[in-house]
C-alpha cells in the first residue's frame, strides 16, 4: 500500500503511540510521525519501531505539523491518524472511496475501547451559527436531543452504511494530495488545536468536493489524550479562540461578533457554575481570559491566542 502515507502528529504521546504505530506500519503504508516538542518517551517509541520521524523543537500546532508531514512524503493518498487511534481493519475501503472522482475526503469508523461507535464524533455535519450558539450557551448539554444538535452530530445517520457526510473526524481522515493542495492545505492559523479539520472540510465543500464516511475501515480511538495534558485555562482559551476564528472566516462579520457576545455570556455562566460546583474561585481565572479574548475579538476580529501547548 505504498501509494498511501500515514501522518501522525504527536505531542507527549509516549503512552499511546506504540500500538498506533504497530498497527499503522502493519498496513504497508509509509508512516511519518511529526512530533511537536514532546518531552516524554514519544521519540524513543517512534525510533524503536523505525517509522519516519520529523522533530520540531516546540509545538507548531496540529495544522502546521500536518502540512509539514505531507510535504515531506511523496505518496498520493494521505491518512491523518491520531496517536491514540489504532487501525483495526483494512484501509482499502477508504482508498476505494477516496479514489472516486469528486471525492474530497473520507473518514473511517471510530470506536472506543469497548468497540462501541463513537457517535456524535465519528461523523458530523458542519457547524452552523445556531449550533455553535447552542454549544456556547450550554443548551446542547441541557437538551442534547434538540434538532440542531441532533443534525450536527449526525445522530440520525446510519453509521453501518457508507454515505456522504460533511465533516468526518480528523482523527482518521483520508484525502488525496492534489485535493489537499487545491484547497491550500490545512489552515495554520487554527493554532495550536481545534477546528482545523472542520475548516478543511468546509473548504472542500465550498470547492464542490464530496466528503464520505466508510465504516468498513475501523480504528479504536481513545480520544483526548493530548487535551488532557493541557491546563484547563489554556484548553478553554484555545477552544474558544479557534471557534471564533472559524466564525470570522466562514460567517458574516455580524454573525461572528454575535458569537463573541455569546462566548462572553456563556463564560459568565460557566464561571458561576464552576464556583458553585467546585467551591473555588479558580473558574474566575479560567474564564476571565476567555471573556477578554471574546471582547477584543468583537472589536478587532479573531486574535491569535498562542501557538504552543503547555502542560
Amino acid at each position: 500500500m505504498r501509494e498511501l502515507g500515514i501522518i501522525i502528529v504527536t505531542y507527549n504521546s509516549g503512552s499511546e503511540i506504540g500500538p498506533c504505530l504497530d498497527a499503522a506500519l502493519s498496513t504497508g503504508a509509509r508512516v511519518m510521525v511529526v512530533d511537536n516538542g514532546s518531552t516524554d518517551e514519544t521519540l524513543e517509541q517512534v525510533r524503536k519501531r523505525g517509522a519516519g520521524l520529523m522533530v520540531n523543537s516546540d509545538n507548531r500546532g496540529f495544522a502546521a505539523a500536518v502540512n509539514q508531514g505531507i510535504r515531506e512524503i511523496t505518496e498520493d493518498y494521505i491518512l491523518l491518524l491520531n496517536p491514540d487511534a489504532v487501525i483495526q481493519s483494512s484501509l482499502q475501503p477508504m482508498l476505494e472511496v477516496c479514489s472516486k472522482p469528486g471525492t474530497g475526503a473520507v473518514g473511517g469508523k471510530l470506536v472506543g475501547s469497548d468497540h462501541a461507535l463513537q457517535a456524535g464524533f465519528t461523523a458530523r455535519n458542519l457547524p452552523t451559527p445556531a449550533v455553535l450558539l447552542l454549544e456556547i450557551l450550554m443548551i446542547n448539554r441541557l437538551w442534547p436531543a434538540n434538532p440542531a444538535n441532533w443534525h450536527y452530530r449526525c445522530y440520525g445517520f446510519d453509521h453501518g452504511q457508507s454515505g456522504e457526510v460533511e465533516q468526518p473526524a480528523g482523527a482518521f481522515l483520508m484525502f488525496r494530495r492534489n485535493v489537499w493542495a487545491s484547497v491550500g492545505g490545512m489552515d495554520e492559523r487554527f493554532s495550536p488545536i481545534w477546528f482545523e479539520d472542520v475548516d478543511f472540510c468546509k473548504r472542500l465543500k465550498d470547492q464542490g468536493y464530496r466528503v464520505y464516511y466508510e465504516p468498513k475501515s475501523v480504528a479504536v480511538h481513545k480520544g483526548g489524550h493530548s487535551i488532557q495534558k493541557i491546563l484547563l485555562e489554556k484548553r478553554e482559551l484555545y477552544w474558544y479562540g479557534s471557534l471564533l476564528k472559524y466564525g470570522f472566516k466562514h460567517f458574516l462579520p455580524a454573525t461572528a461578533r454575535g458569537l463573541c457576545l455569546a462566548v462572553i455570556i456563556g463564560s459568565l455562566l460557566r464561571m458561576a457554575l464552576g464556583i458553585v460546583i467546585q467551591r473555588s474561585f479558580k473558574p474566575i481565572g479560567v474564564y476571565s481570559k476567555v471573556i477578554r479574548l471574546a471582547g477584543r475579538s468583537v472589536v478587532f476580529g479573531p486574535l491569535n491566542v498562542g501557538s504552543r501547548l503547555h502542560s
